[in-house]
């Protein structure tokens, strides 16, 4: 792909690949930009339900409009294919920054509170992402936070069609159960979409916590060998809070605590709540504890 002309968006290198397409960086020769396109492999393109489930995504994705979520562009469909343009987020991935080791706290707040500004905005919308990760958040060199990817997202308002749809994601985990797949990145699971049980916007608040103790601690809440193994910690594995560094506040703890309960119904309710103290403790830092 990387040299030829799609439509009018010249393909100038790879950016990744999932279960639901290919990823480059393209140039719009119209507008004289630099976007990414995701394009749906063709084997996919004739699958109708698949097919479907990619223009799904992609009027969800239009109806997002939020400063920290990347922005789709457009969806084209031409006789090399159907792919869907969106806005290119540059920077380094959460993922990559956390591999020299943990955020301090100032930084790890920093990063959150835009996070939790996207979330709420989606869900706001009645989208959930279902596979929130450290991977799938861009930090650019500005610091300004962008949230990628909703390939597992799916209306929770009046869209239940694709609840048991076996597509392959770009981080399916694991088999078939009486409810649905399993989808999502094992290490960031809520414990019910482990089960394969109805998912709504507290997995999303769960995969919050499990990202922001990671920023703390510079390791994963769950680990495991294998996929299995990873699973099996998400439902039993007792939580480790004394991997949190000795000086994290107590009102960061708590936060935790209310996002990483495996009960849902026992869950901070609304990801909003969560912005709401992190904007507080922004603007006076002793109201963190």
């Amino acid at each position: 792909m990387i040299g030829r002309t799609v439509s009018h968006y010249e393909i100038t290198d790879f950016l990744g690949k999932g279960g639901m397409g290919e990823v480059y960086r393209a140039r719009d020769t119209r507008l004289d930009r630099d976007v990414a396109i995701k394009v749906l492999p063709a084997e996919f393109a004739r699958d109708d339900d698949r097919l479907a489930r990619f223009r799904r995504e992609a009027r969800m994705l239009a109806s997002l409009n939020h400063s920290n979520i990347a922005a789709i562009h457009g969806l084209e469909e031409t006789p090399e294919g159907i792919f869907r343009v969106m806005e290119l987020a540059e920077g380094q991935d959460l993922s990559e920054r956390l591999r020299a080791g943990p955020l301090d706290l100032a930084v790890t707040l920093q990063v959150a509170r835009p996070l939790a500004d996207g979330l709420e905005a989606a869900h706001e919308t009645g989208v959930v992402h279902r596979d929130l990760k450290p991977a799938n958040r861009k930090i650019a060199p500005t610091g300004e936070v962008k949230l990628l990817d909703f390939g597992l997202a799916r209306a929770f308002l009046g869209d239940e069609e694709g609840a048991a749809d076996p597509l392959n994601s770009p981080t399916l985990t694991a088999g078939l159960t009486q409810q649905g797949m399993i989808l999502g990145t094992a290490a960031y699971m809520s414990p019910e979409q482990a089960r394969g049980r109805h998912v709504d916007h507290r997995a999303d608040i769960w995969a919050f916590g499990a990202i922001l103790f990671e920023m703390l601690t510079g390791r994963r809440l769950f680990e495991g060998d294998t996929v299995s193994d990873t699973v099996a910690a998400v439902l039993r594995a007792d939580l480790d809070w004394d991997l949190l560094p000795d000086d994290t506040p107590a009102g960061v703890i708590r936060l935790l605590k209310r996002c990483l309960e495996r009960d849902a119904r026992r869950r901070l309710r609304d990801i909003g709540e969560a912005r709401v103290r992190l904007e507080r403790w922004h603007e006076d830092p002793s109201a963190i504890h």
